[in-house]
């Protein structure tokens, strides 16, 4: 006979799984560890298997086991908050944690707007993001780090469940001084411009989404200057450095050194960069998640006609 796990094992397991260490989520669940350590222990015991990876000085990491556990878990704990208010024939309020990947260029632009409106529709709900590039997100949409991430399509590959909920073709932008910005309404050639020099952005995928633009075109550009920051490359364009290809455009032309730049319609047909909503794959999403995609489509502007499940 299979012995029985409870919803209290399951919620310290998820707390271990998403702070990958045993004292830090002992602090946040206001239990010793050792108490912690156990429920663990049993919750191994009850599904067979490892559900973690020890490393040495390095902490926890979810096995395969580990990843699909806490994925179900997810939805079980929150069906289970709900089941007072649905006793008492009350709609579901929301509550506890939500955790979204972001991707670092897109962060400034919708982030704190569509913080603002989940917090206000959701109040119980502890919404926090989780930053980074391309790669990092994907491994933590893999990891169970995140149950949802605002990305680009770059470096995806085809498993993960996905909503397009933008695209944003590519154009280009000059210092104030450059011959160019004299007419901004021009559309300007990326292959002339390929002979000056470059400012390019140098994050994973999205640099060679930038020179397959080029390559399109039957040109090589000449790169000045890498920069990882968004604010990074705009600054160097602003102050003299060369031009850069960018798809996200500010509400203003100011960059954080207080120089603008001047943005440029490109002449060229070229593909858009897609921003998406992602989950992971194989998991079903929890009422939380699908409450964030809600408010994404609004902000975005997006018809909510087909889910990403």
């Amino acid at each position: 006979m299979t012995r029985a796990y409870t919803l209290v094992q399951l919620r310290y397991f998820c707390a271990v799984a998403e702070l990958e260490n045993m004292t830090a989520a002992a602090a946040s669940l206001n239990v010793t560890q050792s108490t912690l350590s156990s429920a663990v222990a049993q919750l191994e015991q009850v599904m067979g298997t490892p559900l973690f990876t020890r490393l040495p000085r390095r902490g926890l990491r979810l096995t395969p086991a580990g990843r699909r556990l806490h994925a179900r878990s997810l939805l079980l704990l929150e069906e289970a908050d709900q089941l007072p208010g649905l006793v008492r024939e009350e709609g579901p309020t929301l509550a506890g944690d939500l955790t979204v990947g972001v991707f670092g260029p897109l962060a400034p632009f919708r982030a704190s707007l569509i913080f603002e409106e989940f917090e206000r529709e959701h109040p119980g709900v502890n919404l926090s993001f989780l930053e980074g590039d391309q790669e990092f997100l994907r491994r933590a949409l893999r990891d169970g780090k995140c149950e949802l991430a605002l990305m680009y399509d770059l470096g995806l590959g085809g498993e993960l469940p996905r909503r397009v909920l933008r695209r944003i073709p590519p154009h280009v932008i000059v210092a104030p001084d450059h011959p160019l910005a004299a007419t901004p309404e021009q559309p300007v050639s990326l292959r002339e411009l390929a002979a000056e020099p470059l400012v390019l952005l140098d994050l994973p995928h999205s640099r060679e989404y930038y020179l397959s633009l080029f390559k399109l075109l039957g040109a090589v550009p000449r790169i000045r200057h890498r920069a990882s920051g968004y604010e990074t490359v705009r600054a160097f364009v602003a102050r003299g450095h060369g031009y850069s290809v960018l798809n996200q455009r500010l509400p203003h032309d100011l960059t954080y050194a207080g120089s603008p730049v001047v943005p440029l319609p490109v002449a060229e047909e070229l593909p858009p960069i897609e921003v998406l909503l992602v989950r992971p794959a194989g998991t079903r999403p929890t009422l939380k998640s699908r409450a964030f995609e809600e408010i994404c489509l609004r902000v975005y502007g997006v018809a909510p006609v087909v889910s990403i499940d």
